[in-house]
């Protein structure tokens, strides 16, 4: 075999390697884009349990609280209506407010997690198609310079 088609030979072999090298980095890039999605979506799980957690820990200290205001109230010889009526009624209402806060927080984050999932696989694919790109690039190149080797 002459040097010419040699060297031909060595530019096809190389830019094939190439080619496969970029199309294992396309799909390498998309699993890794595929698990930071579903991190994310894990992460969106444990933050609605936490919210949930926090809201039923929120109420349990309301209604502890409601209960301490009842007996104080009780110990003192006065009856629950009027003045007193109208703290746990606000107690109440409060606790409400606090949960519904609580609730819109955790839906929020939800939805900035499943927006980032989103993303992330948006991302992968798009980085994924460029390495593709490059691949068959890098594959027309070494052919063109096979063929003007070869003459």
């Amino acid at each position: 075999m002459d040097p010419i088609t040699m060297a031909a030979v060595g530019t096809a072999v190389g830019g094939t390697m190439s080619f496969k090298g970029k199309q294992a980095e396309a799909k390498q890039i998309q699993a890794i884009a595929e698990r930071n999605a579903q991190a994310a979506e894990e992460e969106k799980k444990v933050l609605a349990e936490v919210k949930a957690d926090q809201e039923v820990s929120l109420r349990k200290q309301s209604e502890r609280l409601v209960g301490t205001q009842r007996v104080m109230t009780a110990a003192s010889g006065v009856q629950m209506t009027g003045s007193p009526m109208t703290i746990a009624a606000d107690t109440f209402f409060a606790t409400q407010l606090d949960a519904l806060n609580i609730q819109q927080a955790s839906s929020r984050e939800q939805a900035m997690k499943t927006d980032e999932a989103a993303m992330t696989r948006l991302e992968g694919r798009a980085k994924a198609s460029g390495a593709k790109y490059q691949s068959y690039a890098s594959l027309i190149n070494s052919g063109t310079k096979a063929a003007t080797l070869m003459g």
